[in-house]
């Protein structure tokens, strides 16, 4: 039945205005930063519906392989800098399309681990696993729609730095290093929190280390969050 209605689905879409595309076979694409003389880089991350991968591991700046099989998402990359600042933008074309298929999407994002980041990652729907404990932290903000979450800060920071979560994460779940101090502050339609191991404070939580470690990782999570897990090693 939807096989036969989809041409009058298709002309209808055209009479909107609408573009329409046909998911075809698998794309791959290889990307990558040279290092430079930046002392701190800002990575903005920009993914409409897919499956995003970061971690560390790289010489240089940034390499990335992507997965796409609808061809307007190729992902867009950019990278500027001045002076000792860098702006590196990674960011999905296209969202707004009407597509008929079985649609792939793949992000797989590897990041110097020397290098001091601000990351930012826009995510709509989906699955978004963050290898983020490695890296050279400044600051980590997460913005996501409706999808799951794997969130992990395990690493030895060298600086104080600040997190925050937003938006309607239908399950998210933050591995925190043991070792660091950690205060998790949690406010908004918050389904459930689960912080085993964590001392609570009203919509505080802490971890054993929290009070004598040098370096401490504040979490912020707010909004219509589903789920959270918070687990401290």
């Amino acid at each position: 039945m939807i096989a036969r209605c989809a041409p009058l689905i298709a002309g209808a879409l055209c009479l909107c205005g609408c573009v329409i595309e046909t998911a075809g076979p698998a794309q791959h694409d290889f990307r990558s930063i040279e290092l430079d003389r930046s002392e701190l880089v800002r990575v903005d991350l920009n993914m409409g519906a897919g499956h995003l991968r970061v971690d560390g591991g790289t010489q240089k700046l940034m390499r990335a392989d992507f997965t796409y099989n609808v061809p307007s998402w190729k992902p867009y990359v950019r990278y500027t800098s001045s002076a000792v600042r860098g702006n590196l933008s990674i960011e999905q074309p296209g969202q707004h399309h009407a597509h008929l298929g079985n649609t792939k999407y793949e992000w797989d994002i590897r990041l110097n681990r020397e290098v001091p980041l601000d990351m930012n990652v826009h995510f709509g729907a989906g699955d978004a696993e963050l290898n983020l404990g490695s890296l050279s932290l400044r600051s980590v903000e997460v913005d996501m729609g409706v999808g799951k979450l794997q969130l992990d800060l395990r690493g030895n920071p060298k600086r104080n730095y600040e997190v925050r979560i937003r938006g309607g994460v239908g399950e998210a779940t933050v591995r925190l290093p043991g070792d660091v101090g950690v205060d998790a502050e949690a406010e908004g339609g918050i389904g459930s929190i689960s912080a085993p191991g964590m001392r609570r404070d009203g919509r505080r939580y802490l971890n054993d280390a929290y009070e004598h470690s040098k370096v401490r990782i504040h979490l912020d999570i707010r909004g219509g969050v589903g789920s959270i897990r918070l687990l401290s090693d």
